[in-house]
């Protein structure tokens, strides 16, 4: 077991409480990193990319630490879809995930105490049944959407919109849990 509790590299309240769901004992800091896609990166490259820009930002203020970085997006047609602009972007990310598979990655980094690290993705496929225009309203109005990778929260108002999900939930929400304890057996680091 670790000294000290890990770090989570996130200010994500879904993957703090994905981690007290979990049993692991953590700590938050939130780093400031440009989330900006670079032209031509691949969608699993730019969560593997953020995800461990987050890990090292915190890993270097808080040397001999665990720290855990993640970013999630999802990804329609080979197009990332980040967090909504505004409502009619959030209801135009919506509109194109209605009635359609899409994937939704996390990218999760895993620095270890002695800069050990490791970096993978996990994916997940959901699709979502057609959706109205006045549903894709009311959930754009519910202010929901307007944080989150897609321009929704599968844990929360859109929950009613998967048909079917191949992979783990977890990740949907952004964090695989499963992922992240593979990493931490291969490390050989143990957080619960």
């Amino acid at each position: 077991m670790t000294e000290r509790p890990l770090i989570l590299a996130s200010g994500s309240p879904r993957r703090a409480e994905l981690l007290r769901q979990a049993g692991v004992p953590f700590e938050v800091s939130s780093p400031d990193v440009d989330e900006t896609l670079r032209a031509g990166e691949a969608p699993d490259a730019y969560v593997r990319r953020l995800a461990a820009a987050k890990a090292e930002r915190v890993a270097a203020s808080k040397p001999g630490r665990l720290v855990l970085g993640a970013d999630t997006t999802v990804v329609v047609d080979g197009e990332v879809l980040g967090k909504p602009l505004d409502g009619a972007d959030a209801a135009r990310m919506l509109g194109q995930l209605s009635g359609r598979s899409h994937l939704v990655l996390t990218g999760v980094c895993l620095i270890g105490p002695a800069g050990e690290s490791q970096t993978e993705v996990a994916v997940t496929t959901v699709e979502f049944r057609p959706l109205s225009a006045s549903e894709i309203d009311d959930y754009v109005r519910s202010g929901e959407p307007m944080d989150k990778a897609g321009a929704y929260a599968i844990q929360g108002g859109a929950a009613g919109f998967v048909s079917r999900l191949d992979g783990p939930y977890e990740n949907v929400v952004g964090l695989p849990v499963a992922l992240i304890q593979g990493m931490c057996r291969a490390l050989r680091i143990q957080v619960s």
